[in-house]
C-alpha cells in the first residue's frame, strides 16, 4: 500500500515538472518573435512557432512619407517661427530699451545673456524630464509659459523686470527645443536630411516677422505693444499642437506599447499605409534619461565635440545676427557710399546719444539677410546627402570663418549686404548640420536629454556673443568678428575627431 502511494506521488510530482516545462516554454514562445528584418527561414516550421514582430523603426519606415508628415512639419516647423519671434526679438528691440532707459552696452548685451541663462538652465531639465515623461509634455508646456512670460515682458516697469522676464522666456524656449526631436523620431531616415533642413524656412519667417513688426508697429505704437502682437502666433500653435501625439519611439521605452500602436495605427491611417505584419515588440528601456550614458566610452568623444560644437553654432550664429544689427544700428560699417544719416558713428566716450532707432534701410538690410538662412537650403540638402553630417560641418564652419572676417571690409552698402547675407547662410545651414547630427547620433533612450545637454552648452555661446558682438564691437569691429571666425577654425578641426557619422543610419533605441 506505502509502495503503491510512493508511485502515485511520484507520477504527480513528474507531472507538475512537466507541467511548469510546458508553462516555461510557452512563456518564451510569447515572448520570443521572428523580426521582419531576419532572412526567411527554411520551409515552414518556425511560421507555426515564432510569431512575426517588428520595432517602431521599421514601422516608421513602413509607413513612410505622408499627410500626417506634411501635418508634422507645419505644425512643428511653426514652432521655429515662435523661437525664433522670442529670440531675433532682441535684435529688434536693443535701440528702443536703450533709449528708454538709457543704457549703456553692457546693459544691451545683458539682455540677450540673460534670456540664453534661462535657456541653458532649463535646457538639460527640460531634456531630462522629456526621457523620463514624454516629449509632447514639455513641448506644449514650453509654449504655454514661454507666451505667458513673453506678454509679461511687455509690461516691465523697469530694465530689471524686463531681464528676469526674458530670463523666463529663455526657459519657455528650452522646453519648445525639445520639439526637433519629437519631430526627427516620426521621420523616416531617407527623409531627414531632406526635411529637417527645410525647417529653416520657419525660422526664417519668424526672424522676418518680428522685424516687420519693427517696421511696422515700433514707430507707431512702441515696442511693448509689438511683444503683445509678438505672441499670438503662440497662441495659435498651443492649439493646433494638439494634433501632435507623443513620440513612438518614446511609447516603446516607456513600455507603452499599446500607446505606441495606437499612435502608429493612427498614423498609418492618415498616410494610407499599413502596418508591417506581426506585433510591435520591443523591450522596455529602464534606464531612460541618464547623463552618464552621454559620458560613457561609447559616447564620450562624440559628446565632448558635439558641446563644443553647439557652442559654436549658437555663438557665432547670434554672434551674426548681433553684430549686423549692431554694425547698422551705431553706423560702424565702412561703406565707400554711405548716406548722410550713416556717416553718422556712435562715440561710446562722447555719449552722442543713447537713441539710435533703426531707419527704414536698416530693416530692409536685416529683412534680406534673414532671407540668406533658407536661400541655400538646396545647398545643405546637397551637402548633407552627398559628403554626410561631418564633412557637412567641417565645410560649413570654415566658410563661416571666412565671411566673418569678410564683413570687415570696407564696401558699398549693397555689398555689405550681399555679405551679411552669405553670412547668415552659412551659419545657419551649420546650426541645422549640429541639430540632425545630434538627434541621429544618440539612442531613444538619452536622445532629448543629449539634445538638452547639447542646448545648454549652445546657450554658454549664446550668452558670450553679445558680449563680443554688442560690447567690444564699439572699440573694434576687427576684434570684435576675429574670436568668431577664430571658434569656427577650431570646431571645424574638432569635427574631423568625431567617431561617427549618422547618414543613412536608423535611429538607435538602446545605446
Amino acid at each position: 500500500m506505502a509502495l503503491k502511494r510512493s508511485s502515485s506521488m511520484k507520477t504527480e510530482l513528474v507531472n507538475a515538472i512537466q507541467l511548469q516545462e510546458l508553462e516555461l516554454e510557452l512563456d518564451e514562445e510569447i515572448n520570443t518573435c521572428s523580426s521582419n528584418n531576419t532572412p526567411a527561414e527554411p520551409a515552414d516550421a518556425k511560421a507555426h512557432t515564432e510569431p512575426r514582430c517588428y520595432t517602431v523603426e521599421e514601422a516608421v519606415e513602413s509607413i513612410g512619407f505622408g499627410r500626417f508628415h506634411i501635418l508634422l512639419f507645419v505644425i512643428m516647423g511653426s514652432a521655429n517661427i515662435v523661437e525664433a519671434m522670442e529670440i531675433m526679438l532682441l535684435a529688434v528691440v536693443s535701440p528702443e530699451i536703450r533709449c528708454e532707459w538709457r543704457l549703456e552696452d553692457w546693459e544691451v548685451a545683458l539682455v540677450s545673456t540673460m534670456v540664453f541663462l534661462g535657456f541653458m538652465v532649463f535646457g538639460v531639465l527640460c531634456g531630462y524630464v522629456a526621457d523620463k515623461y514624454g516629449r509632447w509634455k514639455v513641448v506644449f508646456g514650453g509654449f504655454i509659459w514661454a507666451s505667458y512670460f513673453s506678454l509679461l515682458t511687455s509690461f516691465s516697469p523697469s530694465y530689471g523686470w524686463f531681464i528676469f522676464l526674458r530670463c523666463m522666456v529663455g526657459c519657455g524656449v528650452a522646453a519648445t527645443s525639445q520639439g526637433f526631436v519629437l519631430k526627427t523620431e516620426f521621420i523616416p531616415a531617407k527623409h531627414r536630411a531632406s526635411l529637417l533642413p527645410l525647417a529653416s524656412i520657419f525660422w526664417m519667417l519668424g526672424s522676418m516677422l518680428i522685424i516687420v513688426l519693427g517696421m511696422t508697429v515700433v514707430p507707431t505704437m512702441g515696442w511693448r505693444w509689438m511683444i503683445r502682437f509678438s505672441i499670438i502666433p503662440s497662441i495659435i500653435l498651443i492649439g493646433l499642437f494638439l494634433f501632435i501625439p507623443e513620440s513612438a519611439r518614446y511609447q516603446v521605452s516607456a513600455g507603452n506599447i499599446q500607446g505606441a500602436l495606437s499612435t502608429l495605427n493612427w498614423i498609418a491611417r492618415m498616410n494610407g499605409a499599413t502596418l508591417p505584419e506581426g506585433e510591435l515588440r520591443e523591450p522596455e528601456v529602464t534606464e531612460r534619461g541618464n547623463a552618464m550614458t552621454l559620458i560613457s566610452p561609447t559616447y564620450r568623444r562624440t559628446s565632448l565635440l558635439l558641446w563644443y560644437s553647439w557652442f559654436v553654432a549658437s555663438f557665432t550664429y547670434y554672434g551674426s545676427v548681433l553684430s549686423g544689427s549692431e554694425l547698422l544700428e551705431k553706423n560702424l560699417l565702412c561703406v565707400t557710399d554711405a548716406d548722410l544719416e550713416h556717416q553718422i558713428k556712435h562715440n561710446q566716450e562722447d555719449t552722442l546719444c543713447y537713441c539710435i532707432p533703426f531707419n527704414m534701410a536698416d530693416y530692409q538690410t536685416l529683412l534680406i539677410s534673414c532671407l540668406g538662412e533658407v536661400a541655400l537650403i538646396p545647398l545643405n540638402i546637397c551637402l548633407l546627402n552627398v559628403f554626410g553630417r561631418k564633412p557637412s560641418m567641417a565645410i560649413l564652419l570654415v566658410l563661416s570663418a571666412v565671411f566673418f572676417m569678410l564683413v570687415n571690409i570696407c564696401t558699398t552698402m549693397f555689398g555689405f549686404t550681399v555679405l551679411l547675407f552669405l553670412l547668415r547662410s552659412v551659419v545657419s545651414m551649420n546650426f541645422n548640420v549640429v541639430y540632425i547630427y545630434t538627434a541621429e547620433v544618440y539612442p531613444t533612450s538619452v536622445r532629448s536629454i543629449g539634445m538638452g545637454f547639447c542646448t545648454s552648452f549652445s546657450r554658454v555661446g549664446g550668452m558670450i556673443a553679445p558680449f563680443i558682438a554688442q560690447v567690444l564691437m564699439s572699440r573694434s569691429v576687427i576684434l570684435a568678428l576675429s574670436p568668431f571666425a577664430t571658434a569656427c577654425v577650431i570646431c571645424a578641426v574638432g569635427v574631423a575627431f568625431m567617431p561617427i557619422e549618422t547618414r543613412g543610419r536608423a535611429l538607435l533605441q538602446h545605446g
